[in-house]
């Protein structure tokens, strides 16, 4: 099997069931230094103008992809004129303070100058399995370290020191109602800052002083440049084709650039001949709005001539399944399997709280990236795509992983979603198995609907499987909701605590 396989074999996709609206969030605000920001786990401004006189740092240089954008390195100084999306009008500002260009850069290099943000150590919204892999990358240290925003509403902010070659400790930050921070009582700061110079001299309660902070890996833009923002059907010529990463039989997918600049799969469509272009555009821009760090970020279309182009960010561990049947995924610990589950889940809860339904949860559709991040694929274009093939071939459609209700009536839900991710624990606990092996779509349905349920895997922790067989409750009523299955895997049990070095979080 290829190893970006989310179009190897046949699978359903999003069906939605209303028009999507957009829900961009405001961008967290940090007005003085070492203040907190706002939890927001997928930050998206409004158009907004921007107080005169503020200024922000780039973090990480950037090259302009088109004319109307700014190149322009680490440290160089902005005042920003407006903030829309993801791309915001600036002017660049030389030594003394003076304008020297303006155009569009992307938000997300940039952090308000004397704020908590704009410190290296600060990695905004991050989990434990993120961190860890971080931490614990070539390059870092003991008391190598970062302060990050938890994925968990109730914890806030956390402090991730490393304090052994392959052990992290996670100590969660106190703040005061005057916002001051602590992690011990017994000693206050006035910001995060300089909670962060008192541990560089004095040692935590691990023992250890704090180094330097983390290498931060740089950050995506969101789109391939402010121009694709609204203008999204690009032709071919932009697009190269490199290696081909997965064949399948809606699809094949290749590894390839957009301009010579940037790393894309490049998803080439079969069956045109049963496609509508108009249809397909409509449905292609709903996909486009939809952004979470849990799903892969659609760019482009190329609908000019066939075979179509879907245009999506490249994942460069390639799907789940075949990477979990990989050398470095069979060496995933229970827990660590249980992190990337529950960003699964985060993604799901997402495109619940959106009332859009994905149809084709597997693990050949999620893939995997730096850090073991786990992103939704194949999600959307299911009318248009695929349902004309599954209508007229039954047995392409996927029954191992549906949903009774939605073999016997066509009865897709968000909680047919919910068996469709049971069956994926399933496949994640036994490292890339196939799920009732040596069973027929008929001979699997039957069972189901006598009360059969697959087995729990070796060594899968019982409550992991006891989440499996909620999922696959007979009434989809008494089945949980993504954002229940969320909760339930953030707080599976001690195990966790004890696999992230008996830390605070």
């Amino acid at each position: 099997m290829s190893k970006y396989g989310c179009c190897s074999c046949p699978c359903l996709g999003a069906l939605y069931e209303r028009r999507f609206k957009s829900s961009k969030t405001e961008l967290e605000k940090t007005a003085n230094t070492g203040k907190l920001p706002q939890n927001v786990s997928n930050p998206a401004p409004s158009s907004a103008s921007e107080p005169a006189g503020e200024i922000y740092t780039a973090l990480w240089p950037f090259q302009a992809r088109a004319d109307e954008e700014l190149t322009f390195q680490e440290g160089d100084q902005f005042r920003i004129c407006e903030r829309q999306g993801d791309w915001w009008t600036a002017v660049k500002l030389d030594r003394n303070g003076m304008e020297t260009a303006k155009g569009f850069v992307p938000q997300n290099y940039l952090a308000r100058r004397e704020t908590v943000k704009e410190q290296p150590w600060y990695f905004g919204t991050l989990n434990r399995f993120e961190t860890q892999n971080l931490l614990l990358a070539p390059g870092n240290g003991v008391g190598a370290f970062l302060l990050r925003q938890s994925e968990k509403d109730d914890i806030g902010c956390v402090l991730s020191v490393v304090i052994s070659d392959r052990e992290v400790k996670h100590i969660k930050v106190h703040q005061n109602q005057d916002g001051s921070f602590y992690l011990e009582q017994s000693q206050m700061f006035q910001s995060l800052e300089k909670l962060v110079q008192h541990y560089k001299r004095n040692i935590l309660s691990c023992g250890i002083c704090l180094t330097r902070p983390c290498a931060q890996p740089e950050p995506k833009p969101q789109d391939l440049s402010h121009q694709t923002v609204d203008d999204w059907e690009l032709p071919k010529e932009e697009f190269t084709l490199e290696e081909e990463l997965g064949k399948g039989y809606f699809a094949d997918v290749y590894r390839g650039k957009w301009k010579g600049m940037v790393n894309v799969a490049i998803k080439i469509l079969k069956n045109n001949e049963s496609l509508n272009q108009r249809e397909f555009l409509m449905e292609t821009q709903i996909l486009k709005k939809l952004r979470h760090r849990h799903l892969i970020t659609l760019f482009a279309v190329c609908t000019s001539s066939t075979p179509y182009y879907i245009i999506t960010e490249l994942m460069e561990n390639g799907n789940l399944l075949n990477f979990l049947r990989g050398e470095e995924g069979q060496k995933l610990e229970p827990q660590e399997l249980i992190e990337m589950a529950n960003q699964v889940a985060d993604g799901m809860a997402f495109l619940e709280e959106q009332n859009s339904i994905h149809r084709d949860l597997a693990a050949r559709n999620v893939l995997v990236g730096p850090n073991y991040i786990c992103k939704l694929a194949d999600f959307g274009l299911a009318r248009i795509v695929k349902e004309p093939i599954y209508s007229s071939e039954d047995k392409k459609i996927p029954y191992k992983w549906c949903a009774p209700e939605a073999i016997s009536h066509g009865r897709f839900s968000n909680k047919s979603d919910v068996w469709s991710f049971g069956v994926l624990l399933y496949e994640m606990f036994t490292y890339g198995g196939v799920p009732y092996p040596a069973f027929s779509n008929q001979e699997v349905y039957n069972m189901i609907t006598s009360g059969y349920r697959l087995p729990s895997p070796p060594k899968c922790p019982s409550h992991i499987y006891d989440i499996m067989l909620k999922c696959w409750r007979d009434s989809a009523d008494e089945r949980p909701d993504f954002n229940e299955l969320k909760m339930i895997l953030e707080n599976s049990g001690t195990g966790y605590m004890e696999w992230s070095s008996g830390a605070l979080q």
